[in-house]
């Protein structure tokens, strides 16, 4: 029987080693840290086909980049980033055009295929964690704004059951009270999801370990042992680790995890996301929010709440910057009811791994027949975990995924 090593535990490696150990696989995850405490951990935890989609989108010219320059805004670029990101940047904006948008939103349909489906079948197969069946709602300041989100809804590829209900006046403040006089608008898409993180995290990691895989913490990648083309062991701060077959679901640090194991690079960035979390038995906002006009994800958990947004490009780091925390709570002050200027919680900052195109990066790395690359989900990880992470398996164990994989194809973007 041959042995896979998922490098990297967060979401997708956790989903990936789940999908490999269902189909029989021998399996051993190795994490710098430990499961689920990377960008999985403080995300929303949103489960939402209806919003897959790349982030690069039609009509983000160059003046727009500018302003993505200012600190308070949704998306924000580090000045002092900008040079070392230049050639990243360069290739985000050349997708920024309505052809690669069409491209890459029916790739992420791929993904986003069967997800309800994929966590049915986890919650069926014994893993235990945290999940609501709560729906989405939209909140507006606007009611153009949610015009031209209802416009661009009916525009894509909705999953049957998803069409958005518009929601206003009193019907929107008796559906959700803790919205404030300044929503004018909401659009509700009841089928949608969401579960707490890091309790999806966990419950991935009890069903591999109940299930004899190996999950090694602690272990940093720093190379690998090459014979021609072929991977026989990555180097690890814990000592060598063989296998027959490799996969870098590193997140943000998998083009450094490539390039270390494999020597072959990836261009994968860090979209910095922040969120605040607040823990109480009662939580004030009884259903998911998106404050669509200040990019927020508003999430209700069983013991509390969280606000999570923003995307920030610095480069691989996890600084916390305060301005973007005070920026998340000014946002939310104006959608909602309760003060949350004043409210106590836990900060957070994550990297989500980004592709210049938007879209995953899913197959064998360029002249590395053994060693595969899973990365690149941006905020849609959690959404689309388990669906890669079969899609992945069955790359791996059968030869051939049940979809056609060139849409993430990871040597897309080697030189030509």
């Amino acid at each position: 029987m041959s042995r896979t090593v998922v490098i990297g535990g967060g979401v997708i490696g956790l989903a990936c080693a789940y999908a490999l150990r269902a189909q029989g696989e021998e399996v051993t995850v190795l994490d710098a840290l430990e499961p689920g405490a990377g960008c999985s951990k403080g995300n929303a935890g949103w489960i939402v086909p209806t919003l897959a989609e790349p982030l690069p989108t039609p009509g983000l010219g160059w003046t727009s980049m500018l302003w993505l320059l200012r600190r308070d805004s949704p998306l924000h670029i580090d000045p002092r980033a900008v040079a070392r990101l230049a050639p990243w940047l360069w290739t985000f904006w050349r997708h920024c055009n309505t052809k690669d948008f069409r491209a890459g939103r029916q790739a992420w349909g791929l993904l986003a295929d069967q997800v309800m489906e994929s966590f049915d079948a986890l919650v069926a197969d014994g893993a235990s964690f945290e999940m609501h069946r709560a729906g989405l709602l939209f909140a507006f300041l606007r009611e153009a704004t949610m015009r031209s989100t209802l416009h661009d809804f009916q525009g894509g590829a909705l999953a049957a059951g998803s069409e958005p209900q518009p929601l206003t006046g009193a019907e929107l403040r008796r559906f959700e009270p803790s919205l404030s006089d300044a929503v004018v608008a909401g659009l509700w898409v009841a089928q949608e999801r969401h579960v707490r993180p890091e309790s999806l995290c966990a419950g991935l990691e009890r069903w591999l370990a109940a299930r004899g895989v190996l999950i090694r913490n602690g272990a940093t990648v720093t190379g690998g042992h090459l014979e021609g083309q072929t991977l026989r062991a990555v180097r690890t701060t814990l000592g060598d680790v063989p296998g027959d077959r490799f996969l870098v679901a590193a997140g943000a640090r998998s083009g450094a995890v490539s390039e270390a194991i494999a020597g072959v690079s990836l261009p994968i960035q860090a979209g910095k996301g922040y969120s605040i979390t607040v823990s109480t038995r009662h939580s004030p906002i009884s259903r998911p929010l998106y404050l669509e006009e200040a990019r927020l994800a508003c999430t209700p958990f069983e013991d509390g709440y969280r606000f999570a947004g923003t995307m920030e490009l610095s480069g691989i780091n996890e600084r916390l910057v305060t301005e973007r925390i005070s920026a998340i709570r000014r946002s939310a002050h104006r959608y909602l009811t309760l003060s949350v200027g004043d409210v106590t919680g836990v900060e957070w900052v994550g990297m989500r791994p980004l592709a210049p195109d938007g879209v995953p990066l899913l197959g064998a790395l360029p002249g590395r027949p053994n060693v595969y690359v899973a990365t690149g989900h941006g905020m849609l990880g959690v959404t689309t975990a388990l669906t890669t992470g079969r899609m992945m398996a069955d790359l791996l164990v059968r030869g051939r995924a049940s979809v056609d994989l060139s849409p993430f194809d990871p040597a897309r973007f080697a030189p030509r």
